[in-house]
């Protein structure tokens, strides 16, 4: 029998702390002690552990270190999408604020759905997360139900509540749009299109404040929404771009809810020979990245996506350590970018 095998436990195959501390010549506590809280041993007795632990390939269980100190270290994180560049942003944000205190984040995509949402929470409150970062403010009444019952400190992120007890950091989505359509009106349009896809509460919010300024300057028609239920993508922007000029033919301005309808829209204008902002003009929300680099440039909001995740981490943090935040709900605002499009 190999040594490495002799420190493993007969029963589940692993190599244990006993083991470390037996090759370091240390007591068990104090390998503990070394890997846990590496500041309180000295560099030498460190060095030590830390060379049994390479040597052996010791993996520490850190449910065991959870039972032990009431905490998991673990953080769950929901959001809609990751391939959207909007939520890849967020999670960056997440990261940096949680990577200092050694915070294992369990990532979730809920496919912007509700019982996908509900799915995934329930399994991650089984590793009994410290806290839980959740895109939006709307969920189901199971997601609501497990959450009071729960008790863990949650933020939510991306959007601003009218419930004060409600934890967030974002901006609000219905003054972003609002701001966008008075921006269009402010350039002398009056038939101004919207057009909307996926329609998840953020969406749907956007189109509120679109629909709140166009009734404001007397304008407000149904004939020129869009709205439709289907995953947004540049082909779509395409395909809606044609569909809205035939329902609103005298059409002057189009505010599309998100970037990629928008980068759609102006390709597919550039495709039939409308002339953009001449003749029609584009604007989208959240300021892609490629956005700016666009032939023309792209008229949109910009968004603090990356600010967002670590604003809300960073709460969170705040609020698991039973500190007591400056603000527990935070207004982090938007930027509308005026470019060639628009």
């Amino acid at each position: 029998m190999s040594r490495l095998q002799t420190a493993k436990s007969r029963a589940s195959g692993k190599v244990t702390l006993a083991a470390v501390a037996e090759r370091a010549g240390v007591a068990t506590m104090t390998a503990s002690r070394a890997i846990t809280q590496p500041d309180m041993v000295s560099p030498a007795l460190r060095s030590r552990v830390e060379q049994a632990v390479a040597e052996l390939g010791y993996v520490p269980n850190r449910a065991a270190r959870a039972l032990a100190s009431a905490r998991s270290k673990v953080i769950a994180v929901l959001v809609p999408s990751l391939s959207n560049a909007v939520f890849t942003a967020l999670l960056a944000g997440v990261q940096d604020a949680l990577e200092a205190d050694d915070y294992q984040i369990l990532i979730g995509n809920t496919r912007y759905s509700d019982a996908e949402e509900e799915k995934l929470l329930g399994i991650y409150m089984q590793s009994n997360p410290d806290g839980i970062l959740l895109s939006g403010l709307t969920h189901s009444a199971r997601v609501q139900q497990m959450l009071a019952s729960s008790r863990v400190p949650t933020v939510s992120m991306m959007d601003m509540p009218t419930n004060p007890e409600q934890l967030s950091v974002g901006f609000s989505q219905f003054q972003a749009g609002r701001a966008m359509t008075r921006y269009l009106i402010g350039k002398g349009h009056r038939r101004i299109g919207f057009i909307g896809a996926q329609l998840d509460e953020r969406t749907l919010k956007r189109a509120d404040g679109y629909r709140a300024a166009m009734r404001e300057a007397g304008l407000a028609d149904a004939a020129l929404e869009l709205m439709v239920a289907e995953p947004s993508t540049i082909a779509l922007g395409a395909e809606l771009l044609g569909r809205m000029l035939a329902q609103a033919p005298d059409c002057q301005a189009i505010f599309c809810c998100n970037d990629d309808l928008a980068h759609g829209a102006i390709f597919q204008c550039q495709r039939s020979g409308i002339a953009v902002p001449g003749q029609l003009a584009i604007c989208g929300f959240n300021d892609l990245p490629a956005s700016a680099w666009m032939n023309p440039s792209v008229t949109t909001i910009g968004t603090p996506r990356y600010q967002i995740g670590f604003e809300a981490a960073m709460l969170l943090r705040a609020l698991i350590k039973g500190e007591q935040p400056a603000a527990t709900q935070i207004d982090l605002g938007f930027t509308l970018m005026e470019r060639e499009s628009a």
